[in-house]
């Protein structure tokens, strides 16, 4: 009896633990819903009103949220630059939203000679957050080199919220198998006030193939430090590069450094996953200095997720400490890491298969208290899903903490459908 009591008890344990103490919200599907379901998810939770959240999917999927993520408005993004994916919402210092996308300028798709024509960045005003109509600015335009592809960018403010940073890959011909077709990242920077932009300045004097795979220089991420610097990464085959610039990004490293290793390189194999990267994440703390940067590879054999943080300004780098704390030889994949400048910690949420031998998926919170030396783990996804590489999953989630509150967002999987959802996290 003892013996059969302790595997009871022992199971229940296990299956306790399997469950999330986390309320898990479906963000609701839109109306006005384009032949994408929606994917590729990027949150943002207001730095100063923590109630306050905004959010967005692919193709052009635009959620606002007053109660801290629990309940949620649809809309469908608008703009004449037209909307084409790669959602990337930012919050601002002063309680204003931007959010950047893929430009379609002549609403045409796959069939129009300008798809991927600009970086689109759209404001929502502090002011206007809570308006009922659609009050997000029309947008500003970044980086037309037409018969050029501009392509995944990403984006931070300035410390004051005056500027909108951007980075992206430029592609001379997306998807070209030609040597001649080349990418490279690109850096410019928005004046909020004045709506100006800076002409693209290059930033990696290594460039890349233009297939959409580890030859390609991508996933560009830029970030604050504590005097106003700007920082970025980026990866190409199984490498991190960064640059920095210190005059509002007027000028920059001419020669970009390598700072850490990426075995397997940026473009994973999961499988039962249509595809999938391992891009790094930049993110800084304002107060400390300290940057952090995150991302996934294949050095212990199998897809882990790691972490390693520079305290002088990006000059030096500490080892790479592994993320997820299961001892399992099983995937984990798509990381996107978050700091909350009110306390220094760090948040990570990544898909995680620990708990099953076939390809179905959970979704886990990684927190860190002390710059990224330990982690806690937690499953944060109510119930597992199973992917299926016919079905799009996207290429990122994304995580947002202001004041205590934190915000994954990720995108889930049933029988080939896909839906957007977040939890509710206070810390």
């Amino acid at each position: 009896m003892r013996s059969l009591f302790v595997i009871i008890s022992s199971f229940l344990v296990v299956a306790v633990q399997a469950q999330s103490e986390y309320k898990n919200v479906k963000l609701p599907e839109n109306k006005d819903l384009s032949f994408f379901s929606p994917s590729e998810p990027s949150i943002a939770v207001s730095l100063t009103n923590p109630n306050e959240v905004v959010a967005g999917s692919i193709l052009n999927n635009v959620y606002k949220s007053f109660d801290g993520g629990n309940t949620w408005d649809v809309a469908t993004l608008k703009s004449t630059f037209g909307v084409y994916g790669d959602p990337a919402i930012i919050a601002s210092p002063t309680g204003d939203f931007f959010f950047l996308h893929l430009a379609d300028p002549e609403h045409g798709g796959w069939n129009s000679p300008h798809l991927l024509d600009n970086i689109v960045v759209q404001q929502l005003k502090n002011k206007d957050v809570k308006c009922n109509s659609n009050c997000w600015s029309n947008g500003v335009a970044l980086g037309s080199h037409f018969p050029k592809d501009q392509d995944k960018q990403w984006a931070c403010t300035s410390k004051d919220g005056k500027y909108v940073y951007v980075t992206w890959t430029e592609f001379d011909k997306y998807e070209s198998k030609s040597k001649k077709h080349r990418s490279r990242i690109l850096f410019s920077s928005l004046n909020v006030e004045t709506s100006e932009v800076s002409s693209p300045i290059r930033l990696s004097d290594v460039e890349g193939g233009c297939l959409d795979d580890d030859n390609t220089v991508e996933g560009a991420v830029p970030a604050i430090g504590l005097n106003g610097e700007i920082y970025v990464t980026w990866a190409h085959k199984d490498k991190i590069y960064f640059n920095v610039s210190f005059d509002n990004g007027k000028t920059w490293l001419k020669k970009s450094r390598v700072i850490m290793q990426m075995p397997g390189g940026w473009n994973q194999e999961v499988r039962d996953v249509y595809r999938a990267n391992g891009m790094p994440v930049l993110m800084s703390d304002w107060k400390s200095g300290a940057l952090y940067l995150c991302w996934s590879d294949t050095r212990n054999g199998n897809i882990d997720i790691f972490c390693a943080s520079s305290k002088d300004g990006g000059t030096t780098w500490g080892s790479p400490v592994r993320v997820n704390d299961d001892q399992t030889n099983r995937e984990q994949f798509f990381p996107w890491l978050a700091v909350d400048q009110s306390t220094g910690n760090l948040y990570t949420v990544f898909y995680d298969r620990r708990n099953y031998e076939d390809a179905r998926t959970d979704v886990y919170l990684a927190t860190s208290t002390d710059g990224g030396l330990t982690w806690k783990n937690e499953r944060i996804s109510e119930s597992p899903f199973t992917t299926q590489a016919t079905g799009f999953l996207g290429d990122y989630n994304n995580i947002s903490a202001s004041q205590g509150t934190v915000r994954p967002i990720w995108t889930r999987m049933d029988k080939g459908t896909t839906s957007v959802w977040t939890a509710i996290i206070q810390k």
